[in-house]
């Protein structure tokens, strides 16, 4: 058997600016920066897993240091570029910062900038997840970081910005990589299945970039176990059994029976979910985002929507559908008996969903009593007295 056979998310990783998907305010920064020559001596890239802050980081290090750089349209066939792919080049050193984390390491590093680089123009230090280090580690790093050799280029990346020391963030350019849209993950995975060779259904690569949750990385990861057990045949009914998701017609249909208010309906349907092994703590946040969209549908609108199984609800029962299904994740999610939760957070969601507000209904109550003809006649008699 052969050993050379890569993973999609790593023989599909960006090589190039252009090869990044849904992050154009960073490329076109970064693009920026090269053409002007305004390259900054550290940048922190901070995004959920899976967006492309490594291998962001690797482009720009390319950028940087490929023959006759920086330059941001360089040639992924030069041989400076594919040190840097194959991790042999001497002048990009990557870090983890969850295992080289402890001040003594950061030390090292510090006494290791001064030395100039072997072969490119810059030393490229990118350290991963760097809020793992230290707090002594950060401190170690300050004065370097501030005031770095001019052939020393840092590029952090995080997933946890919180963690990491507001000295470290005031000395770097942040850059925030957002949740890559669905139909952009889509359509790279289409043009994946066309170069592998796999017959995958539209049906089935929604599926897989609503599991991805907006990261690339798990989007090829979770195609990639597809295609170990389908064949080059993917279907959506072969995703939703392998991760045990719900369909969007089923989801549909159970955000209009909540929304209708039929609770038996709402039981039939939670069994059927459980009883064919879905998971529905993932139904419970398909359901979510189905009502978030109903709910701007109806702000949009000018305060009601249809978009549940065309009941038409208003802005605020929508809002109060929402807050229930929110309130019962903890259940579900952490409770023992996650059916029950589930049922019982949807039938309480349903009723939340009918409550009606004391302030509205005073104002609605005011607005009758000022158009009742008793109103009118009090108003008339007022009149008549005054004359």
């Amino acid at each position: 058997m052969s050993s050379s056979y890569q993973v999609i998310a790593r023989k599909w990783r960006p090589q190039t600016f252009n090869d990044v998907v849904g992050q154009d305010h960073v490329v076109r920064t970064l693009k920026n920066a090269i053409a002007r020559n305004r390259i900054a001596h550290a940048y922190l890239f901070v995004g959920p897993r899976g967006t492309g802050k490594t291998s962001t980081a690797r482009i720009f290090a390319k950028a940087l240091n490929c023959t006759g750089g920086p330059k941001a349209d360089f040639d992924p066939k030069d041989p400076a570029v594919q040190s840097i792919t194959e991790g042999m080049s001497m002048d990009v050193i990557e870090i983890d910062g969850a295992s080289n984390n402890s001040v003594d390491q950061i030390r090292d590093l510090r006494d290791d900038v001064r030395y100039a680089p072997t072969q490119g123009k810059f030393k490229i230090y990118i350290i991963d997840e760097v809020h793992m280090l230290s707090t002594a580690a950060f401190n170690a790093l300050l004065k370097t970081l501030e005031e770095p050799p001019e052939h020393v280029k840092f590029v952090f990346a995080t997933t946890d910005v919180q963690k990491v020391l507001p000295t470290i963030l005031s000395r770097c350019q942040r850059f925030d990589l957002k949740p890559i849209p669905g139909e952009l993950i889509v359509q790279r995975l289409q043009t994946i299945a066309a170069e592998e060779k796999i017959n995958v259904t539209p049906g089935a690569l929604a599926c897989i970039a609503r599991m991805a949750d907006g990261g690339m990385r798990d989007a090829q990861s979770i195609f990639d176990q597809m295609i170990s057990f389908c064949g080059t045949e993917i279907s959506e009914p072969d995703v939703l059994d392998v991760y045990g998701l719900v369909s969007g017609e089923k989801i549909a249909a159970l955000a209009g029976a909540v929304a209708a208010g039929d609770h038996r309906k709402i039981i039939a349907l939670a069994d059927e979910c459980d009883e064919a092994g879905r998971d529905l703590v993932r139904l419970l946040t398909d359901l979510q985002a189905l009502v978030r969209t109903a709910l701007l549908d109806a702000i949009a609108k000018g305060g009601r929507s249809d978009l549940l199984g065309g009941v038409a609800m208003t802005t605020e029962q929508l809002t109060r559908l929402l807050d229930g299904l929110r309130e019962g994740e903890g259940g579900v999610k952490l409770g023992l008996a996650e059916k029950i939760n589930f049922e019982v957070t949807l039938l309480k969601a349903v009723e939340a969903s009918r409550a009606r507000a004391i302030d509205s209904l005073i104002k609605e109550l005011a607005a009758l009593a000022d158009e009742s003809p008793a109103a009118d006649a009090t108003a008339a008699d007022g009149e008549k007295k005054k004359a």
